[in-house]
């Protein structure tokens, strides 16, 4: 069939290659350049959401830590196995226990393909592992492990393979509009396609809207993240106080990236990182790490908007699962995390597929 998939991060592109591996003649396009915009703002991790066991998303913790794996062993130049700390104080919400309980359900999704077992360590070890980590109330730490990247660089690895599968990938080609019988509107016309894959992320009900086509209900949630100078060479998962939200500290790059806030965003307004946001993760730092450090210390900032599935007040409780609405011949993917693209990739061909067989 002759495929056109909308949106040039990660999730198209793992669409667009999914598609292309199956048979399918594909067509990507993106709106600026590939790999620009939410997909190139993330925390770095490749990681299976740990905290997303609490909300009881155990598919999805168990099909990221499978896709972990397969990220860390095919592109092993953009990736690497991450050492993580999360320390325990006398005063953390979460007990050790609920935490053994967590981190032994993280090891066993993972089975065969884990990348290195939890462990305990005493306050001790902790502090020679993370010599600057506030030593007050420290009980210890569990040691665990997850995979990091850079995440524009995997991303355009990704283009590449489409480009090897014979996607064509056309870069600051918007489109203006789309309909259920598989056309779309580009600036230079209409063309017509057997099926379009709408994967535009935070702008896929946007150009439902301009479509005069029903949306799917969205939290559009920005994530900002901090720069700052290096502190150990073990990322820490930690507990924002008072509250029971986590950020991750973790070395990159030479440096260190703080983050991540949920702060919710429209479309229209400017996608960067605000003060008060800078304020929230420099206050969290600070509470966790010596010397403290101030605004001024901030090497950069950045910020994405993560299109996450509606329906909860709290968007740090919002879902990172991912849903795939037909309309037509138009398939619309809704939510996703950057370390299960591909696994979406896979289902949105097999839906592909299965509508192959229908007459719609």
């Amino acid at each position: 069939m002759k495929i056109a998939v909308i949106g040039g991060g990660i999730n198209g592109l793992s669409s667009a290659w999914q598609l292309a591996l199956a048979g399918h003649d594909v067509s990507l396009f993106e709106r600026d350049g590939l790999m620009q915009a939410t997909s190139a703002a993330s925390s770095k991790l490749l990681h299976g959401g740990l905290r997303y066991l609490e909300q009881g998303e155990f598919r999805l913790v168990r099909e990221a830590l499978q896709e972990r794996r397969w990220w860390l062993k095919k592109a092993p130049q953009l990736t690497r196995r991450l050492p993580i700390l999360y320390p325990i104080y006398s005063s953390s919400r979460r007990a050790r226990w609920q935490l053994k309980i967590g981190l032994w359900l993280y090891d066993s999704f993972a089975g065969r393909r884990g990348i290195g077992r939890h462990r305990w360590l005493t306050a001790e070890q902790t502090l020679r592992c993370s010599p600057h980590l506030n030593a007050d109330g420290l009980t210890g730490a569990y040691l665990f492990f997850d995979g990091q990247m850079n995440d524009q660089k995997l991303g355009l690895w990704m283009a590449q393979q489409c480009r090897k599968a014979s996607v064509q990938l056309f870069e600051r080609s918007p489109i203006l509009q789309l309909t259920t019988e598989g056309r779309i509107l580009l600036a230079s016309g209409w063309l017509q396609f057997d099926r379009v894959i709408n994967v535009a992320g935070p702008w896929s009900q946007q150009l439902l809207q301009q479509s005069g086509l029903p949306q799917q209900q969205l939290d559009l949630v920005r994530g900002s993240h901090l720069l700052l100078p290096p502190i150990s060479r073990y990322g820490h998962m930690l507990e924002v106080p008072g509250e029971a939200r986590i950020v991750f500290v973790l070395p990159y790059q030479g440096n260190t990236l703080l983050g991540t806030t949920e702060v919710r965003q429209q479309l229209n307004d400017p996608i960067v990182c605000s003060e008060p946001e800078r304020n929230y993760l420099l206050a969290v730092y600070n509470h966790y790490f010596s010397p403290h450090l101030s605004s001024e210390m901030v090497l950069h900032d950045f910020a994405g908007v993560r299109p996450l599935l509606g329906g909860t007040a709290n968007a740090s409780k919002a879902s990172r699962e991912y849903q795939l609405n037909w309309q037509g011949k138009l398939l619309t993917v809704s939510g996703g995390k950057w370390t299960t693209a591909r696994a979406l990739g896979r289902h949105v061909a097999q839906q592909v597929q299965q509508s192959s067989n229908l007459i719609i």
